[in-house]
């Protein structure tokens, strides 16, 4: 393809790593906002800035042909920041894309965005998401699913649980999953759309029908880790919003584990919905989940982090 460029928040992060470097690799040139200075890299150009700060967005911005929202907040301890970092942040963006009259706008939501009285985090992401379909801009939404792959740290401490041979789980129930990379490249690929993908909200996953059992993708963890056999205890739902609570105390705007994080994960169904997938006419996804859940396992013990 020829250069084009593509405006990017969350760049410094997990998925938005994995995106700028498919994104550069498919010859797209990246203005990327960041808090912190980065080192220099072929195809970016870095931009100092935040999301409540409109001049930096506004240099970001500039020049570019397609805007992607993938920054936000997923563990803060009040709703009001939660607003700030997912609803209002999201608005300081498309402000900025009108203002430099780009009408493409790739956003990377949720799946807690279809449950916002189920938590804070699910509330602020569905308001994001109502904020970027009244923008009037040629928008898709992305809601991915639960996120895996080198470089996680969310599910790290379940892929370290299994490896000392055992995992601790949450009530009974299922939930769907996707390899970074495979998400990644969906991103990039909507990004370059001409209008097949503008108004849809996307739920892409590994492909598995019917997502998982919590049981089941423990098991399939065991199996990139070598653990044959993976006993699981389902934690009661009241345990965890205790935790939650306790954790809160101890650990105030550290806590891991939050009332609100344990509200979003005692729910029963994180599937993504039936005919919310990319039509494979667009994409599909490439790694098999053992093939990509081995190859994370493999980083992580190269990093010392398991």
């Amino acid at each position: 393809m020829t250069h084009r460029t593509l405006a990017m928040t969350g760049a410094t992060g997990f998925v938005g790593g994995a995106t700028l470097h498919r994104a550069v690799e498919a010859g797209w040139h990246v203005r990327a906002l960041t808090r912190r200075p980065q080192g220099e890299r072929e195809g970016v150009t870095w931009i100092a800035g935040a999301l409540d700060k409109p001049d930096s967005l506004a240099d970001m911005v500039a020049g570019a042909d397609v805007v992607m929202h993938i920054a936000g907040v997923v563990n803060v301890p009040t709703r009001a920041a939660f607003e700030a970092g997912n609803a209002t942040a999201t608005a300081n963006v498309i402000a900025a894309a009108r203002d430099a009259h780009i009408s493409r706008f790739v956003h990377v939501s949720s799946l807690a965005a279809r449950e916002p009285g189920l938590s804070d985090y699910g509330w602020s992401k569905e308001r994001a998401e109502a904020v970027v379909q009244a923008s009037g801009l040629d928008w898709t939404i992305v809601r991915p699913p639960a996120v895996f792959g080198p470089g996680d740290t969310e599910m790290l401490d379940l892929f370290r649980m299994v490896r000392r041979g055992v995992a601790l789980l949450p009530p009974p129930g299922r939930m769907s999953a996707i390899y970074v990379d495979d998400l990644a490249r969906l991103l990039v690929v909507l990004a370059a759309d001409k209008g097949t993908s503008f108004g849809r909200i996307y739920e892409p996953d590994d492909g598995t029908p019917g997502g998982w059992s919590h049981r089941g993708f423990a098991r399939a963890i065991g199996r990139a880790v070598g653990r044959a056999h993976v006993p699981t205890l389902a934690a009661p739902a009241l345990l965890l919003k205790v935790g939650g609570r306790i954790d809160r105390f101890i650990r105030r705007d550290r806590a891991k584990l939050t009332p609100d994080r344990a509200r979003y994960i005692v729910h029963p169904d994180w599937v993504v919905a039936d005919g919310a997938r990319p039509p494979a006419t667009i994409w599909r996804p490439e790694r098999e989940t053992d093939e990509a859940l081995a190859e994370t396992a493999r980083w992580y013990r190269r990093e010392g982090w398991l």
